[in-house]
């Protein structure tokens, strides 16, 4: 039976309770409020890579940070398009068609998984991953290598933590239209400040945007509404409660092409970018997800604090879709097979943290003790038209005349149906110290972990149960030296691991997969914080990797899998002069696969470019006719990637050109102090690039993009 579409608000009515919202406790703020504004952040905010105040460019590990005023001078409308320009990422890896899922990896190690204001986004595995929408962020930081002493179960690469915009004192109010390529259309608003003379201070979010998908027929639409409230119950305390619900109804499509055609060349010519494969009748992906937070940050005293985060989240996903069989020997005709899924999920996530500074002889320690749990119950229904005897029961697509009203949903015939519950749970405490001597900051940590899972399956009758108890202990240590000229030099050891699922031939259960990093590197970072520079070396080896049993059938699986990334990364930001100022980055990474048992010794894992570059130049109009004006472009260049695991092939290197305009209203009038109007335009030139997983999935970049702003302040 076909689920049915969440119940949404029309534009006009969302935009109208959010502006009712907003006018409700801007009535209630005193407008003459003199209080200085409150940190962007707020008091519950905590580094991503110690959890602590310790600033980045004070950490021995590589950090990037995001922050808000440059995803709006880029006219970023996605966390994939937030990490664009950050060093050893590579981004978007579905192309540009692709958009219900921010798929990326980190330093060459792909991570599903992302935090949203310091807890994980729980992921079922299968399509029901929980999207944050940029307009509800004030920062996006990317912590490099393994994370998983202060975070637990996560790849060696690294994370990404969503920072939310949180309630400020200030009164202020922004509504933002927009409008552009594919017929977009947009509607946001952003508003804070204090309730009136009391300890409440406030921030709603909302947004409402629809626009057709880059791929032929498809079209994507969301709601979002983020808002929160701080009640500073006294100096010492407060509390935060904030709530994020966003409503997909449309989410584009997930479909590939065939590299002979896109990427690879084909007698009959070559695909247009916005190439759908699949069918406008059987192409649907409906999402809903509400999640429900609160923070207690207590002040016991000047050295000891304590912080509470949790969150909980309940979400559905239905997806009606189709995937690729075989090209036939005409290289035009595509067989399809059609499936539909339908998955809900709830999880609760919560992380409890004690932080104090004392002092011992002549160092200062600022220890953090913590105990997190993790929960996720999900019911994923998987049902597939493929009888794996090498036919189709859809009819196939012409590439290149595609008729996208061929199949009929209700004539469908699914020869294979799963249906089971996934339910995991992790405990973690940790413990880190972060010392500070003279010019040298140490820091040790260590983790312990209990993971559990289990996977019940009920299409079978039977509600058989295949369960998964693993246990892990990891540890970091780092150093890093600041001289009085602003250099600091670090070096650092960590570990990650991941749950592995399975048992081999024997009957033996898989153990974690674990990974570790060695990082060598130079910070600096001037006086006048004018011009800053880090430059790291990091080598990561991830062990225990499933790879096929030699001895057993092509099903049975062993763990001597072993994959190994090395490079450099560099990142500097400088002010050129008072109105000019550029962010510069460049990665070398090394990525190999050093053990297998099915041929892939030595071989490089797709979507890993050897070479990666980016360049960002802002230029700050402060006199003349075009006052108020700021130009930015940015080149994006990726090298070369695999076109699949046995590297048969490369995908070609590609070079992108970013556009942004903005002008501050202010200088025309000092009543619109705050309202801008700019027009952003991403891959300017339109550059055709491509991404693969394998030569019979791949997917076509992003097209040229251009996007107007206009936003008002109050």
């Amino acid at each position: 039976m076909k689920h049915q579409p969440a119940r949404i608000l029309s534009p006009v009515a969302f935009a109208i309770i959010c502006a009712l919202s907003s006018s409700a406790f801007a009535e209630q703020s005193s407008r003459d409020n003199t209080e200085e504004q409150m940190t962007v952040f707020g008091k519950a905010y905590r580094n991503t890579a110690t959890k602590t105040a310790l600033a980045p460019m004070d950490t021995p590990q590589a950090i990037s940070d995001v922050d808000r005023d440059t995803l709006d001078l880029r006219g970023v409308k996605s966390v994939a398009e937030a990490l664009r320009y950050v060093p050893a990422v590579n981004t978007e890896l579905r192309g540009g068609a692709v958009s219900r899922l921010d798929l990326f990896n980190i330093r060459g190690f792909i991570n599903y998984q992302n935090f949203y204001d310091g807890l994980p986004l729980m992921f079922n595995g299968w399509n029901l991953q929980p999207q944050i929408d940029s307009i509800a962020l004030e920062q996006v930081e990317v912590f490099k290598g393994p994370t998983s002493v202060l975070y637990g179960n996560i790849p060696p690469g690294g994370m990404v933590n969503l920072i939310a915009k949180s309630p400020q004192q200030e009164q202020s109010t922004d509504v933002t239209v927009t409008g552009g390529d594919f017929n977009r259309k947009g509607l946001s608003i952003d508003s804070t400040g204090q309730i009136a003379d009391t300890n409440l201070s406030y921030r709603v979010v909302g947004m409402v945007r629809k626009k057709d998908g880059q791929a032929d027929t498809s079209e994507e639409e969301r709601y979002v509404l983020a808002p929160s409230l701080d009640w500073q119950v006294s100096d010492k305390t407060l509390i935060n409660f904030n709530i994020y619900y966003q409503n997909d109804p449309s989410a584009g499509i997930y479909t590939s092409v065939p590299g002979a055609g896109s990427v690879l060349s084909n007698p009959n010519g070559q695909l247009d970018s916005s190439i759908f494969t699949g069918d406008e009748n059987w192409n649907t992906y409906e999402r809903e997800v509400l999640m429900l937070g609160y923070k207690i940050n207590h002040e016991f005293n000047n050295s000891w604090a304590f912080l509470m985060n949790a969150r909980y989240m309940d979400a559905d996903a239905y997806q009606e879709n189709t995937y690729n069989g075989v090209l036939d020997a005409d290289m035009r005709t595509l067989a399809r097979h059609a499936y539909l899924t339908d998955e809900t999920s709830q999880s609760f996530v919560i992380d409890n943290q004690i932080s104090g500074r004392f002092n011992t002889a002549s160092a200062e320690h600022n220890v953090l003790l913590g105990f997190d749990y993790q929960q996720l119950d999900s019911r994923i229904i998987y049902k597939d038209t493929n009888d794996w005897s090498g036919t189709s029961s859809v009819a196939p697509i012409d590439i290149f005349a595609p008729n996208h009203q061929q199949i009929d949903g209700s004539s469908l015939n699914f020869n294979y149906t799963s249906d089971f519950d996934l339910e995991s749970r992790q405990v973690g405490i940790y413990v880190q110290d972060q010392l500070l001597l003279g010019n040298w900051v140490v820091i040790a940590g260590g983790r312990y972990d209990q993971y559990e899972q289990t996977s019940t399956d009920h299409a079978s009758g039977a509600d058989t149960a295949v369960a998964l108890d693993q246990d892990n202990f990891a540890f970091r240590l780092g150093g890093l030296y600041n001289f009085d000229n602003g250099l600091a030099p670090y070096v650092s050891y960590a570990q990650s691991f991941e749950p592995v699922v399975g048992k081999d031939r024997h009957g033996n259960a898989f153990v974690p997969s674990t990974g570790e990093q060695w990082e060598a590197g130079l910070k600096y970072e001037s006086a006048d914080m004018s011009k800053k520079f880090v430059v790291s070396l990091f080598n990561i080896t991830k062990q225990n990797d499933l790879t096929r049993d030699p001895t057993g059938t092509p099903y049975d699986k062993v763990q001597t899998g072993e994959t190994q990334s090395r490079g450099v990364e560099v990142e500097a930001n400088t002010m050129l002069t008072d109105n000019m100022d550029l962010a510069v980055s460049y990665t070398y990474m090394d990525m190999k696969v050093t053990e297998d048992n099915t041929g892939l010794e030595g071989k490089t894992p797709i979507w890993v470019p050897k070479h990666a570059a980016n360049v960002w130049l802002n230029y700050y109009l402060y006199n003349g006719m075009a006052a108020g004006t700021t130009v930015g472009t940015g080149i994006r260049y990726v090298g070369e990637t695999q076109i699949d695991a046995l590297n048969s092939d490369q995908v070609p290197d590609y070079t992108l050109v970013d556009l942004s305009v903005s002008y501050d209203l202010s200088y025309l009038s000092d009543s619109l102090d705050g309202s801008s109007i700019s027009v952003v335009a991403s891959n300017l030139f339109g550059t055709e690039y491509y991404s693969c997983y394998d030569t019979n999935n791949c997917w076509f970049g992003a097209e040229r993009d251009i996007t107007a702003n206009v936003k008002f302040n109050f």
